[in-house]
């Protein structure tokens, strides 16, 4: 699943008056000094909110958003897929149509993800990014607490694997030709 990026996300949160060309540009320096995301790095300076990030990056790779906050789901929706896969993967079903699962997940771009629901429910995949705390949150209120705590990510960590920083040079090298 190849996205393509068509903008960077400092300047779709200036075009959206979120954070101004001075927010950007201290965030900007801040991770080049100490590394790290720059959406997680504007949210932490207040400059802008995780649901205001995670709208940017929807927008940059073209899922939608859903805000998971009063999202209410049907318990048996919930059983479509293995706890595990839920856990692992960091996603949520929240919707089926017919033989199509509704997903909200942090990492829209995880193939592997994707597939193994496919494969689990024998259906086909509809994708809603959501903030990776309101999907911490909704696995904690109807699967309880994971056997081994761990930190939750932003949207943006989960977006920034592996395959997303090769999409991004990629997308560079095209530019400079």
């Amino acid at each position: 699943m190849s996205r393509t990026i068509r903008k960077r996300l400092g300047k779709i949160l200036i075009e959206r008056n979120v954070i101004t060309e001075q927010q950007l540009d201290e965030a900007l320096r801040l991770q080049e000094l100490k590394g790290g995301f720059l959406g997680q790095i504007l949210v932490s300076l207040g400059s802008a909110t995780e649901e205001q990030v995670v709208n940017a990056l929807t927008s940059q790779f073209g899922f939608p958003y859903l805000p998971l906050q009063n999202y209410e789901i049907d318990p048996d929706i919930l059983k479509l897929i293995p706890e595990s896969i839920i856990r692992h993967y960091h996603l949520i079903p929240i919707d089926q149509m017919e033989n199509i699962i509704v997903l909200a997940m942090a990492d829209p771009l995880n193939d592997a993800a994707i597939e193994d629901v496919k494969i689990a429910t024998n259906s086909n995949v509809r994708i809603f990014v959501s903030g990776g705390k309101d999907i911490e949150d909704i696995i904690t209120r109807y699967f309880g607490p994971g056997k081994h705590k761990k930190t939750t990510k932003t949207t943006e960590e989960y977006m920034t694997d592996v395959d997303f920083k090769e999409l991004v040079r990629e997308k560079e090298k095209k530019e400079k030709l």
